[in-house]
């Protein structure tokens, strides 16, 4: 059975993931409520990304270090952890430090956001949650290839 940690480390990178889908639209067209939605959108996101964070750490450490892992790299798809978990473990290290710069962009230039609707900061906030959308969708799609090299691990042992 796995492990419910699992399930709860990807449910909560998710809902940051939709948290900065929900800060993009906002800022298409800022106006003063718009851009405070924005700002309690970017922080649910990061308080999500965080908790995710935690979340996946104390399971790495406690159960896929020890029995995950092993049973992977000993399968028939050992890559799944060699390529693509090594790959995950540091890029999504990007994920709350970003997604804390573009909330403290919508704080510090809030005023700025209000007055000049094409500022740059509207520009960075937009992209910056671009590449926060795309960044979680590539570790929502890691995230299942690492649980297709256990699964694929599990059903060569069993015969």
């Amino acid at each position: 059975m796995p492990n419910p940690l699992i399930g709860l480390h990807a449910v909560l990178g998710e809902i940051g993931i939709v948290a900065f889908v929900w800060v993009f639209v906002e800022m298409i067209k800022p106006s003063p409520k718009r851009l405070k939605r924005a700002q309690i959108a970017a922080l649910i996101g990061v308080s999500f990304f965080i908790a995710s964070w935690i979340v996946g750490g104390y399971y790495y450490v406690n159960d896929y270090g020890l029995l995950v892992k092993p049973l992977i790299k000993e399968g028939p798809e050992p890559w799944a952890h060699s390529v693509i978990m090594e790959s995950k473990e540091h890029i999504f290290i990007f994920l709350p430090f970003i997604s804390l710069f573009t909330y403290n962009i919508l704080r510090h230039y809030g005023k700025s956001l209000k007055k000049d609707k094409n500022s740059h900061a509207k520009k960075s906030v937009l992209f910056l949650s671009a590449v926060i959308i795309i960044i979680g969708a590539l570790m929502g799609l890691m995230g299942y290839l690492i649980s297709s090299g256990l699964r694929t691990a599990m059903e060569a042992s069993l015969r």
